[in-house]
């Protein structure tokens, strides 16, 4: 397996089944993310030495006006797409096999979580797991310790409140809170 076949298996819908071709190579891709970010966390880097990790991690081209503050975990990496002028702030953790694509402009606050995978319900097959995109769309603000789970997408202009878990879309320019997330308002 290579990593464009790895990531059709990740677009395809198709539930992972723990022990396959597929999830042998999710976890290759997890230890080489696990080093980079390992890297990346420890001690001090400047702007340019941080993006420069991130664009190993991520296999992308980013915009001088990305911005990250450590500690960054990803669980792979290869499948987050980060537009411009992004900033991600300390201590956020990306599950990103089924894809995360963040819109120009973003902000994510500190601990945000970004969860692609969900494992089966039935117990005989919980290692199994169901694999689904976030979208992030342009100019979206992220509370500090929210949750982002599979699925999801967030409309342009949207903010979601700290602490929020978000399970379902969130209509562009409104602001979601609470657990699950409900609209507060528009703005």
């Amino acid at each position: 397996m290579n990593l464009n076949e790895f990531l059709g298996e990740m677009s395809s819908g198709k539930k992972m089944r723990a022990g396959s071709e597929v999830h042998k190579y999710m976890t290759k891709l997890a230890f080489e993310a696990m080093k980079i970010t390992s890297v990346l966390n420890q001690g001090y880097h400047e702007p340019d030495e941080i993006r420069f990790l991130m664009e190993k991690l991520t296999d992308q081209k980013l915009d001088e006006g990305f911005g990250l503050f450590p500690p960054f975990y990803a669980d792979c990496g290869k499948n987050i797409h980060i537009g411009k002028n992004v900033f991600i702030n300390s201590g956020c953790h990306f599950q990103d096999q089924g894809g995360i694509t963040i819109g120009d402009g973003t902000l994510i606050g500190h601990s945000v979580v970004l969860a692609t995978i969900n494992h089966d319900p039935d117990p005989k097959h919980r290692a199994d797991q169901h694999i689904k995109p976030i979208v992030i769309g342009k100019n979206v603000w992220i509370g500090s310790n929210a949750t982002v789970t599979q699925g999801v997408t967030i409309g342009d202009g949207a903010i979601v409140a700290a602490g929020a878990v978000v399970i379902s879309d969130v209509p562009a320019n409104t602001v979601v809170g609470g657990v699950p997330a409900e609209i507060l308002k528009n703005i």
